[in-house]
């Protein structure tokens, strides 16, 4: 066998087998490489498949865009502190919670609620009750007169020598009524009046450091025609002045455009 296949090789003829094997693999290799037409195929699914991810991400987009534009309208019918109300109305259905809770164990709600407060709270709270008469803010000229009246009557210091003298003198009238005549009849010591004096000249003093208001300046430029004018015309330079400073120095230097 093997002296015919070594004739065979000699005579120029292929080798059984050896043909059929190489033409198996080129087979193989063609039908593992697709053609023009399989390629072109795959580009397009592949393409199809990436529009409809785009397209999903569009959609999704939209419909998280439009339920914000609804979020935000709703927010925009709010009444301005609805935040702070809702804070307020949640912050109170747990303080309701927990008082039930509390009653359902037979528990002080006070005392629990005292046993979850940190020192650094409990210290804040003292300061702020500590603080009397403090200043919220300009509301109107009445709330203004009373924090002064409850400032003044503080620091009133009373004699309760002067005061047993006038009950021994006066007795009973010293606590005037419908009927009595002490009114209008009392004159103030000396160092009653004095102490007076210095506390308004305290008042007059502290008024004029607080007072705002502004000096006249005789060297201004008078580009006004009335007080009225004068006001819009401050109110016009505190606001535009930086953008219009070039604007108006060429035109008092004449060289504007």
């Amino acid at each position: 066998m093997a002296a015919a296949v070594s004739a065979l090789s000699s005579l120029g003829l292929p080798e059984a087998g050896v043909g059929s094997d190489e033409e198996e693999e080129e087979e193989e290799e063609a039908a593992a490489e697709p053609g023009p037409a399989a390629a072109a195929e795959q580009r397009r699914e592949e393409r199809l498949r990436r529009f409809r991810e785009l397209h999903m991400k569009r959609h999704e987009a939209c419909k998280l865009n439009s339920q914000e534009v609804m979020e935000e309208d709703k927010r925009l019918k709010l009444p301005p502190n609805w935040e702070a109300k809702k804070a307020r109305l949640e912050w109170e259905l747990q303080v309701q919670e927990k008082k039930k809770e509390c009653a359902a164990r037979g528990e002080d709600y006070e005392r629990v609620k005292l046993l979850e407060i940190s020192a650094e709270d409990a210290e804040r709270w003292e300061r702020k009750k500590k603080k009397k008469n403090p200043d919220l803010g300009f509301s109107d000229y009445a709330a203004a007169q009373l924090r002064q009246y409850r400032r003044l009557t503080r620091q009133i210091k009373p004699d309760l020598e002067q005061y047993e003298r006038l009950k021994e003198q006066h007795g009973d009238a010293l606590y005037p009524t419908s009927d009595s005549l002490l009114h209008g009849t009392h004159v103030p010591s000396k160092e009653g009046v004095d102490r007076m004096v210095a506390d308004l000249e305290k008042q007059i003093e502290k008024r004029d450091k607080y007072s705002r208001r502004r000096p006249y300046n005789d060297d201004a430029d008078i580009d006004y025609i009335n007080e009225r004018n004068a006001k819009f015309n401050q109110k016009a330079e505190r606001f535009y002045g930086k953008y219009t400073a070039e604007i108006k120095q060429n035109l008092e230097r004449g060289t504007a455009v």
